[in-house]
């Protein structure tokens, strides 16, 4: 039996993530469960050196992140320099969101359901992010286009990478602050668990969402993505 699909743009999709995850990543960070770990190694130069806003280490984190995928690709990649534009809406988005966030009241549920709030929009942003073919966030763009670079599955790539951010802020909170900053159970869990959850919802969006672009070849539908999520 087949199943009547969901028509979304990928434009939409784009805007829905910028929105949905700059909120998980605020909401995890009110929870005092830990931040994503994606987040949590610029939460440390934001703690460090407050000049700059969260938002801004975001951007500057994504952006060395770019970097890095065109030196494995031994290319310029003209799309990544929309991802910079993303990435700076994504960043002042962090800030937007922080302003109201931050009064939201303080209890020991309360602060769970952040957490679990936002560790699911971010993952469902995530899904969102690798199926729009647009230039996406470039913290999204990363483990995806290294998957495909590698040959690897997604879950495995973003597994390693999560792991890799949370051993780097360990790192950098016990030199730079000589303690641990930004990093708790709920980090941990992140590492572990958000590239599982990610290929989970996918499967899910894959079953019921068809992805199309608004603009340019008006009438070209998204390919299928190539990315392995078994």
């Amino acid at each position: 039996m087949n199943t009547k699909k969901i028509h979304l743009a990928g434009e939409a999709a784009l805007i829905i993530v910028l929105l949905i995850n700059s909120l998980g990543v605020d909401l995890m960070s009110k929870s005092g469960f830990g931040i994503s770990t994606i987040s949590s190694v610029p939460l440390v130069f934001n703690i460090a050196f407050p000049i700059l806003s969260f938002g801004t280490w975001n951007y500057i984190f994504q952006t060395l992140l770019v970097i890095t995928l065109m030196i494995l690709k031994r290319s310029f990649c003209p799309g990544y320099l929309f991802s910079f534009v993303v990435g700076i809406g994504f960043g002042k988005m962090i800030d937007i969101h922080n302003l109201w966030i931050q009064h939201l009241p303080d209890t020991q549920s309360l602060n769970a359901l952040y957490f679990f709030t936002g560790f699911l929009l971010m993952c469902f942003g995530i899904c969102l992010a690798n199926n729009c073919m647009l230039p996406i966030i470039p913290t999204d763009i990363f483990p995806r286009d290294l998957a495909e670079i590698l040959r690897k599955h997604y879950k495995v790539i973003k597994t390693t990478f999560d792991l890799s951010c949370l051993t780097t802020t360990v790192i950098l909170s016990f030199t730079i602050l000589h303690g641990f900053y930004g990093i708790g159970i709920g980090t941990v869990f992140c590492a572990f668990l958000t590239g599982r959850t990610v290929s989970i919802i996918q499967k899910f969006i894959g079953k019921h969402v068809e992805f199309y672009r608004a603009t340019g070849r008006k009438n070209i539908a998204v390919r299928r993505s190539k990315l392995r999520h078994a």
